[in-house]
């Protein structure tokens, strides 16, 4: 199943926000300066977005414990940052578990640790 309109906008519109970010910081610094830049771009661009969300993970009827997203978009969107070596495999496993337990259907994956971000910008699909 492919996202909506909705969700595709606000995908275009958070890939570009990390294209300035990444144009004026490059790459090398901690995951939370990019964080923290990331949540200023998105308010200087009239994105709706919640921070570091605390979300419930589910095992059958009970609360298994926590997840915590580092950026909600509008209701439909998960972003979660990293300034890592490469995206490790797991991260898009997050990812996606993220999105099941959310009931939501595209994630991005953003690692500002790269040369060039579009190498650092992994689309993820819950099908």
């Amino acid at each position: 199943m492919e996202p909506d309109a909705k969700v595709d906008h606000w995908a275009r519109e958070v890939i570009g926000a990390a294209i300035e970010i990444h144009r004026i910081l490059g790459p090398g610094f901690r995951e939370s300066v990019y964080e923290e830049a990331f949540a200023y771009e998105l308010r200087l661009r009239s994105i709706p977005y919640q921070r570091r969300l605390r979300i419930p993970i589910l095992y059958k009827e009970i609360a298994a414990g926590f997840g915590r997203l580092d950026f909600l978009v509008d209701g439909c969107l998960v972003v979660d940052t990293k300034a890592s070596e490469g995206l490790h495999p797991l991260y898009t496993s997050q990812v996606i578990s993220y999105l099941k337990a959310m009931d939501l259907h595209l994630g991005l994956l953003i690692n500002f640790n790269e040369t060039l971000l579009k190498n650092g910008v992994r689309r993820v699909v819950r099908t």
